[in-house]
């Protein structure tokens, strides 16, 4: 029989894999959210925004203020770092115009399987997102890049746009095409 060795009273949490797992919890715990300012566009495009030429890589137009990614995001890259170990970029047009902000939240249920980030923001991820509207023409919009991070290489996952009252639920196969079935409710 091995001795046992005892840790000092009050240091338990000093264990590497304590802290890691407390790090996790925080980060899922505490959802982060930004306002993506105008600066942080990378580009400025008529509106609607219909993107590719190939109709499966179109961009799709949410709540008259919003064009997002198509339905399939074909791939998505290992970032080497966790817990988000891969990502899918792809852009996101808010129209420009008088109007309330759009807003781009992860459904609770989802955030420990998906962050997203749009604008300069690095790669910190988010749960929500804000975007302004940039610009006094509404038949323009304002381009950001960025798109989704995820746990693993493919998944099915849901976004909560947001306009003033109105919102709408979008789903986004990533890699993997999907028909959504599954309750992504608040």
């Amino acid at each position: 029989m091995r001795p046992s060795i005892a840790e000092p009273p009050g240091r338990a949490w000093c264990r590497p894999g304590v802290i890691a797992e407390l790090f996790v919890a925080f980060a899922l715990a505490a959802p982060q959210q930004r306002t993506v300012p105008c600066s942080e566009t990378i580009d400025e495009t008529r509106f609607p925004h219909i993107g590719n030429r190939d109709p499966r890589y179109r961009s799709r137009p949410v709540l008259d203020a919003v064009s997002v990614p198509p339905a399939h995001v074909p791939g998505s890259s290992p970032t080497e770092s966790t817990p988000w170990t891969h990502f899918s970029k792809w852009g996101l047009v808010i129209r420009g115009g008088a109007g309330a902000d759009v807003s781009v939240t992860v459904p609770r249920a989802w955030r420990n399987r998906v962050a997203i980030s749009w604008g300069n923001a690095g790669h910190v991820v988010y749960h929500t997102l804000r975007f302004p509207r940039c610009g006094d023409d509404a038949m323009r919009g304002s381009a950001y890049a960025g798109g989704f991070f995820l746990r693993r290489a493919a998944d099915c996952v849901p976004l909560r746009f947001r306009l003033g009252t109105r919102t709408k639920l979008v789903w986004f196969g990533i890699v993997r095409r999907c028909w959504p079935t599954a309750d992504a409710s608040d």
